[in-house]
């Protein structure tokens, strides 16, 4: 495929998941007092699975971890999840603040150091009360995360908080009650998506730029806190432009060093947005590996 092709397929991709209308939650908590501190939460349409009560799905959403980037862009895929059947807790988190000066010149910065980190392990901390009151019927002790991009990155950040340095705030003592983490074109690896400049330079701003890199590393980067003993996935399009496949398969490769096994499923002809967007077979893929491990 020539470069136009593919830019314009990566570009028709990106429209049919971005231009969906958002899709309301049952129910929205607050785990802090900042305004972006929020779950949505979407009971389950469908019973899936063997039966019982519905695993909770939690879904972290992508977008460089930049501001102009919510939780609206993947309420399609969170509604599309509870269709299946399954009981879905969306979060926010705080992002690189809108029009603050970055690498191009005025364009919003990739996360809040510390602040996106603080956010995404208060949310799973909270998430189990939260659940019980706005899921009910639905059982926090099956709990998957996933996330996509961006998201990618802290669902597999969250589950490995127990390898985080001891100094590191977000440590905990053992590791995370996750059935497992279903990662989708992650930003797995980011010493490699850094010198792929991915995202336009987004891991080194996420990092605080050269000064900044080497020291917040190990405290971010997910192929640095391995193995995590949760069972994990990641889900790749070998089309994808945004997050390319190497990336997906370093995070792979230093695993296996750590000696964990991670799952990854690559998908022939697929991009970086099908992942998330309904009408996409890819999406349904998506959604039997989530089955796989939350059931």
């Amino acid at each position: 495929m020539s470069d136009d092709s593919a830019a314009a397929r990566a570009a028709a991709e990106e429209e049919s998941a971005l231009s969906r209308p958002p899709v309301g939650p049952d129910a929205t908590a607050a785990y802090g007092d900042d305004p972006d501190q929020l779950i949505d939460f979407y009971v389950p349409r469908a019973t899936g699975g063997p039966g019982g009560p519905a695993p909770v799905v939690v879904v972290l959403h992508g977008g460089a971890w930049r501001a102009p980037y919510d939780r609206r862009h993947i309420s399609p895929f969170a509604g599309f999840l509870a269709r299946r059947g399954f009981a879905v807790a969306s979060v926010e988190y705080r992002r690189g603040a809108d029009g603050a000066d970055g690498a191009d010149g005025g364009a919003p910065v990739a996360g809040r150091w510390p602040d996106t980190f603080d956010d995404v392990a208060a949310a799973l901390d909270a998430l189990p009360g939260l659940a019980r009151r706005h899921l009910p019927g639905a059982d926090p002790r099956r709990t998957v995360v996933t996330g996509h991009s961006a998201g990618g990155h802290l669902a597999l950040w969250a589950a490995a908080r127990h390898l985080l340095p001891a100094d590191a705030p977000w440590r905990t003592d053992r590791s995370a009650p996750l059935r497992g983490v279903i990662a989708l074109a992650p930003i797995a690896d980011l010493a490699v998506a850094d010198k792929l400049d991915v995202c336009g330079g987004a891991v080194r701003q996420f990092l605080g730029g050269d000064d900044g890199f080497a020291e917040r590393q190990p405290y971010a980067d997910p192929a640095l806190l391995l193995p995590t003993g949760i069972a994990t996935t990641v889900v790749q399009g070998r089309c994808d432009t945004e997050v390319p496949q190497a990336v997906a398969e370093s995070y792979a490769d230093a695993a296996a060093k750590a000696g964990e096994v991670v799952g990854l499923t690559l998908l022939e002809d697929v991009g970086h947005f099908p992942l998330i967007d309904p009408a996409a077979d890819a999406c349904a893929v998506v959604a039997e590996e989530i089955a796989q491990l939350a059931w």
